[in-house]
């Protein structure tokens, strides 16, 4: 069994706020890190994120425009400094460039991967990086590299700007939502009135987040740092000692049957089970919380007023491609309603993909 820092990856509105405030009720033995390296993504010196391309008082009121992948990867090495465990919940599309772009190793951690040694979750080592470059905030191309002659770029096909030494320090797991309910949430939060509070005005297709999750899990796969065995197959092999199952959870069957998806998760992940993780209605552990989801204000408000996770009610109707396209539209106007189903349309095969995966129980 693995007891590396879990690594939650998922895209966005796949109730994974929800699924970490049940892991946060762990103060004993777990300290988590909600989203943190999209301090780095969207505001640091090597921000690969278009949203804040233009916005440098944005950059700066956020108070991580210097932050670095270093940094994120530093911080996490403090918070597993104590004797706890690090969960990790995080977007996979903030670990590599949008829109398919070819990915080169951020430039704070290029010298990891050029052979030095690396210890704990990231490492410390000294060196010239990759032809003695250590350029952080240039203004051509993705971290500051000009295409298509990056510096800094993987032999492994890596899709990620972290080096595969640094991710395999991780326990990998992934947690999914069909794009049918996925890609409206993402939407209302960007659209009046959320978007005054949440400041994201517009949708950036480019942000949902499958592809480049799908991405990530194929390439862990083929290095050998998930799999082959699928978590709770019953036809598959019994997994190795050391072997990292396949771990995907999608978000109905969390929502379906929370206590049985929780349990079968640490099953997986060596992370001690118990009913009272379902519940965290006390005032520290809301404080806590509150802290914690305060950088993201306006997206996380359904989880920070909630009391636990319970099994829904009443199952999800059924509903029809053009029930779906109505409603939209009464929402966001014919024009949001065409970019929604196109979105969904997309990356509805990336999420099937993924699905397959899926944790049985």
């Amino acid at each position: 069994m693995s007891y590396k820092p879990v690594f939650v990856a998922t895209h966005p509105r796949a109730c994974s706020t929800a699924f970490e405030r049940v892991f946060m009720t762990r103060q004993d033995t777990l300290q988590c890190a909600h989203e943190p390296f999209g301090d780095a993504f969207y505001y640091g010196p090597e921000r690969l994120g278009e949203r804040y391309a233009d916005d440098e008082a944005g950059r700066i009121s956020s108070g991580f425009s210097k932050t670095t992948y270093q940094d994120v990867l530093d911080r996490l090495d403090r918070d597993g400094s104590e004797g706890k465990r690090v969960f990790i919940k995080d977007m996979a599309y903030y670990l590599m460039p949008p829109n398919s772009e070819v990915p080169s190793i951020a430039p704070s951690l290029r010298e990891h991967a050029n052979g030095h040694q690396i210890n704990g979750v990231n490492g410390h080592s000294h060196g010239n990086g990759v032809n003695g470059h250590h350029q952080t905030n240039g203004t051509h191309g993705v971290n500051g590299v000009d295409q298509p002659t990056r510096q800094g770029s993987d032999p492994t096909s890596n899709p990620t700007v972290i080096p595969l030494e640094i991710l395999k320090k991780f326990h990998w797991t992934f947690l999914i939502r069909h794009p049918r309910r996925g890609i409206p949430s993402y939407v209302r939060c960007c659209s009046p009135p959320l978007s005054e509070t949440t400041g994201w005005d517009h949708f950036k297709p480019s942000e949902s987040g499958y592809v480049e999750l799908r991405r990530l899990f194929d390439y862990l796969r083929e290095q050998g740092l998930v799999g082959p065995s699928v978590a709770g197959r019953a036809n598959n092999a019994k997994r190795g000692n050391d072997e990292v199952s396949i771990t995907v959870l999608d978000a109905d069957d969390l929502l379906n049957k929370p206590e049985e998806a929780i349990r079968a998760f640490c099953d997986q992940t060596g992370i001690p089970f118990s009913p009272d993780m379902l519940q965290w209605d006390d005032e520290e552990n809301q404080k806590r919380v509150a802290d914690a989801f305060a950088k993201w204000n306006g997206w996380h408000n359904d989880a920070i007023n909630s009391k636990g996770l319970t099994a829904r009610t009443c199952p999800k109707k059924p509903v029809t491609e053009e029930s779906e396209n109505e409603e939209w539209r009464q929402k966001y106007g014919d024009e949001g309603q065409k970019i929604i189903r196109a979105c969904v349309k997309e990356n509805t095969p990336h999420y099937e993909y993924l699905k397959s995966f899926a944790l049985e129980f």
